[in-house]
């Protein structure tokens, strides 16, 4: 005979009764009971526990009414349509409103129909009421967590961080079984320490992580702070060093777009967390005026920095949005992540080379584009030094093609995207970035009615042939790291930061300005390769080598940002600055066009063709 000890019989009514937590009509009938229950206790508690026949048709009346009204109430409410068992407190608040509607429908009629009913009776059934509603759900909660604690084996975390996003985070870990049970919290805020938050202590500050990791056995460390910095996620991971604890994080508040914050948020750390700065504000109310109800051309739209103006700019609802692109597999994986995201109804891909005036003119005529944010370039310095005539014909005269267009057919905007490497360059594709702005400006002279504009900033991180994805990729194969030398240092961006502060700096042109964005300070790629070595697990010079390859063509140790720091403005945002353009005594174009049609013809030698690019580029500015 099978006999069973008092916690296995105890477990077993417990899982039964989850089943019904599962289903709207037993959680409907369940609350009807309950309900009824409390309209007898109250009864009984008031006058006796056997109902004498004065009372009994008040009671049945009572007993009818108050479980109709509020059973109804909840359902309209939807509050039967939530999975109990998996519950969260938002969706509890929502219950007591439902039941306060429920309640006060009651109440009405009672007042309405002036039943003989016990003011007291009535005070104490409707706290019943809802005490006994609450507890009926507190045991799915216990079922639920009963349930978890049988069938599987979860890892001991610390959550750092005992913010909002913390909190959230820590709740919705207890309320999934994900695998992971958070333990205590760790938070530098005096006013925290001891307390209670999400039902979890906070167990010291960050000074005193290693010692709290230890002693609560945990397993895991759950980094809840994507307002931080990367200097103080630097130091966050210093102190873990050795302990053997598995780190997660949550992205930058950049990165949650929504602001919603749950387990599926959590991923491992990345060189972009490290690197974080002060968070930037997107959605900024002066791009949405831009943006809002226009046509918007993006050329380079297939890119990493297109994509992302394609996307912020779809946020600030256009009226239609062009994504122009010369490589349609680019342009095909764009529209799939907008389809994905909902945002592709307003998007029509455009095809095309943006040095082809033909193509061009006809997706001016017939779009009639009023902003254009211009991304299209080849941007990679060794390639380009092996094809100067391509990437003059695309950077520098791709942009004259296109700014001329857009003053020709009457653009409000348009905003190039430049680069760091236009400042002194030393190679073709910086070269051809400073003639394009140079291009600019002059358009800028012949159609006054349209604002043209310039935005220069640094490397960012995870963009196509960006250093990160190589060193990924060679962390991956089991090294070496290949560095091209050890005291080369760049500036670094977050994408989504870096195309807010794009969009935002167009807001504020009045035409002919060249913005610089505030990269913070540049990053040596030793360090960075070593801290990517670390991140992944392995320790740099003995698990995986770095070796040093030397300096490519046209490559320079350090970047600027502007040639002249004196001629450089403060704007209305702190972290757009605005240079002055030394004027343009003449147009460049009849020489670009010169030089284009002297290398197709075999007249010009590529090291000739090279130092005139070069020489071209440089105005002082």
């Amino acid at each position: 005979m099978m006999s069973f000890t008092k916690t296995e019989i105890v477990k077993k009514i417990l899982l039964y009764y989850l089943k019904l937590g599962y289903k709207s009509a037993y959680v409907a009938a369940l609350d009807a009971l309950m309900l009824l229950l409390a309209v007898y206790v109250a009864y009984a508690l008031r006058f006796t526990l056997f109902i004498e026949d004065v009372h009994l048709a008040n009671f049945l009346t009572a007993a009818v009414l108050f479980p109709s009204f509020v059973v109804f109430s909840l359902a309209a409410g939807g509050s039967y349509r939530t999975l109990w068992p998996c519950a969260s407190i938002e969706e509890y608040c929502r219950m007591l409103k439902w039941y306060a509607a429920g309640a006060l429908a009651f109440l009405l009629v009672w007042f309405v129909l002036h039943m003989a009913f016990s003011r007291a009776v009535v005070a104490m059934f409707l706290l019943f009421g809802i005490a006994f509603l609450t507890l009926e759900r507190a045991m799915w909660k216990l079922a639920y967590v009963t349930r978890k604690s049988g069938h599987s084996k979860t890892k001991r975390a610390v959550i750092i961080g005992a913010g909002e996003a913390g909190t959230m985070l820590a709740r919705d870990l207890m309320r999934n079984n994900c695998g992971i049970t958070p333990v205590c919290f760790v938070d530098d805020n005096p006013a925290l320490r001891g307390m209670s938050v999400a039902s979890l202590k906070v167990a010291g500050a960050t000074g005193d992580l290693r010692e709290i990791i230890v002693a609560n056995g945990a397993e895991l460390a759950l980094i809840a702070m994507p307002s931080a910095p990367g200097e103080k996620i630097k130091r966050l991971i210093s102190m873990l060093d050795g302990l053997g604890v598995e780190v997660r994080i949550l992205p930058s508040l950049i990165n949650i777009a929504d602001g919603r914050v749950s387990v599926s948020s959590l991923r491992p750390v990345r060189l972009e967390d490290l690197l974080r700065r002060d968070p930037v504000k997107l959605g900024s109310p002066d791009v949405a005026t831009l943006v809002k109800g226009k046509t918007v051309l993006v050329t380079g739209a297939g890119g990493s920095i297109g994509s992302e103006v394609c996307r912020q700019v779809l946020a600030a609802a256009p009226e239609r949005l062009l994504a122009l692109g010369h490589g349609e597999h680019s342009l095909y994986l764009l529209l799939e992540s907008l389809s994905q995201a909902g945002s592709a109804q307003r998007v029509i891909p455009v095809v095309a080379d943006i040095a082809d005036e033909r193509t061009m003119t006809s997706v001016f005529r017939k779009y009639m584009p009023d902003v254009v944010f211009h991304a299209a370039a080849h941007k990679h310095v060794p390639l380009m030094e092996e094809n100067p005539r391509e990437a003059m014909r695309v950077n520098a005269y791709g942009t004259y093609v296109l700014a001329s267009l857009a003053g020709e057919y009457g653009a409000e905007r348009m905003v190039m995207i430049s680069t760091d490497k236009a400042v002194r360059p030393t190679s073709v594709m910086g070269a051809t970035k400073r003639i394009a702005e140079r291009l600019l400006f002059n358009v800028q002279k012949k159609y006054p009615g349209t604002l043209y504009m310039a935005v220069r900033f640094g490397n960012v991180l995870g963009s196509r042939g960006s250093v990160v994805p190589k060193f990924e990729q060679q962390i991956k194969n089991g090294g070496p790291v290949t560095v091209t030398h050890k005291d080369m240092k760049r500036y670094f961006m977050l994408i989504p930061e870096a195309v807010s502060l794009v969009l935002q700096a167009g807001t504020m042109g009045k035409g002919g300005e060249l913005f610089v964005l505030d990269m913070g300070e540049p990053v040596n790629i030793t360090e960075m390769a070593e801290t990517l070595i670390r991140l992944h697990g392995y320790e740099p010079y003995r698990d995986i080598q770095i070796n040093f390859t030397g300096i490519r063509p046209g490559e320079k140790l350090y970047e600027e940002l502007f040639y002249d720091p004196a001629h450089v403005d403060r704007t209305t945002n702190e972290k757009i600055f605005l240079a002055r353009p030394v004027p343009e005594k003449e147009s460049l174009l009849p020489k670009v066009e010169e030089l284009l049609d002297e290398w197709a013809t075999g007249g010009i030698p590529e090291e000739e063709m090279k130092a005139a690019i070069l020489t071209l580029s440089d105005n002082g500015q």
